[in-house]
């Protein structure tokens, strides 16, 4: 007969826990990686990127750039070099969501 009152207990603690959790990114429109023919309009974001400069490098190129030189990762966390697109070398960037961008 004691069980009853504790799984009740149990619930309603558990509950009140759940409904005070917040979402983990509360604007869904700027996920933690892009996803394919997205672009936050902010980008390149700042953050803690987890790119190797292989898959920036790599990303850059699925991009539609090419000959992908000087990659560096700045102080903010921004995968920065130079690339070719098309005839042109052009500054290029790619930030912990996965956006590249030029600038």
């Amino acid at each position: 007969m004691r069980i009853v009152p504790i799984v009740g207990a149990l619930l309603l603690v558990s509950s009140v826990a759940l409904a005070q959790q917040k979402p983990a990114n509360p604007d869904a429109n700027t996920p933690a990686v892009a996803t394919p023919n997205t672009k936050n309009p902010n980008a390149p974001v700042e953050g803690s990127n987890s790119f190797t400069e292989g898959q920036a490098r790599s990303r850059i190129e699925a991009a539609g750039f090419s000959n992908v030189t000087n990659l560096t990762k700045d102080p903010k966390g921004v995968w920065r070099g130079r690339a070719a697109k098309g005839a042109s070398q052009v500054n290029v960037s790619l930030d912990f969501q996965g956006n590249v961008t030029t600038n």
